[in-house]
């Protein structure tokens, strides 16, 4: 397998979504972007959410709807994407229950409801890389596709310095928090059933997406890619992942 390098505005072809995905995004280093990426280049009626917490301030400039009905919300999203959140609460937004997700996607007779619903399902804290705790991500069960991001400025790093949960990432990579996060240890994270592969579905397609790749880091790219695949995981790498790659897709 040869891991392709894409735009940020091509990462919907990338992920292979098709006409219609469930997403589910984990780990760290750029979920957030990458949920309002696929939000301007995704055809049809498009719900953006999350299942944990997120900042109020990062609806990406789109109609937000505090714990709407099912129906409200599929008819909001007939015009544009929206935004889903339970409510607000200071500075944060409470992102809604799992099965909440599974009737937006859910069919009836008829059409789908929503063509895409995409999900953070997973906290960072701004941080390049994680491991997840026994009640992390939250991924709702009808999740079709389940992307575990890192960005590749964690690689070579001190993991207490860049990681979210650096006792997690360090004990499954092998080493100590104090370590640099290696290559090999960062593979180990990414493919690990308790790593950023926990509560897949069944069914499920997961797929690594590697942030933040440039000329000076291609060849960690393509080193970490070469680890990822070997244990039959597909990966995938963009570039930035910050607001001027984002205002590049409008």
């Amino acid at each position: 397998l040869v891991a392709p390098l894409i735009e940020l505005g091509d990462i919907s072809t990338g992920l292979g979504l098709g006409s219609r995905s469930h997403l589910a995004l984990v780990g760290g280093g750029g979920k957030t972007t990458v949920m309002h990426a696929l939000g301007r280049t995704l055809p049809g009626r498009i719900v953006l959410t999350t299942t944990v917490k997120m900042g109020a301030d990062q609806h990406g400039g789109r109609r937000v709807l505090l714990d709407p009905a099912v129906g409200e919300v599929v008819a909001a999203a007939q015009n544009a994407p929206v935004v889903v959140w339970s409510r607000i609460d200071g500075q944060k937004a409470i992102g809604i229950d799992p099965a909440r997700c599974d009737a937006l996607f859910a069919e009836r007779r008829g059409p789908a409801r929503v063509d895409h619903l995409i999900v953070e399902a997973d906290g960072s804290r701004r941080r390049p890389f994680k491991a997840p705790a026994r009640f992390e991500p939250v991924v709702p069960p009808t999740t079709t596709v389940v992307a575990g991001l890192i960005g590749i400025d964690a690689i070579g790093r001190v993991i207490a310095d860049r990681c979210h949960r650096p006792m997690r990432v360090a004990a499954l990579a092998g080493v100590r928090p104090y370590d640099r996060l290696t290559i090999e240890g960062a593979a180990a994270v990414l493919v690990h059933e308790r790593g950023q592969r926990r509560s897949v579905p069944p069914g499920a397609r997961y797929v690594v997406v590697v942030t933040k790749v440039g000329a000076a880091t291609r060849s960690t790219f393509a080193d970490l890619a070469e680890r990822v695949e070997a244990e039959g995981v597909a990966v995938i790498g963009i570039g930035q992942v910050d607001e001027s790659a984002l205002s590049a897709l409008r």
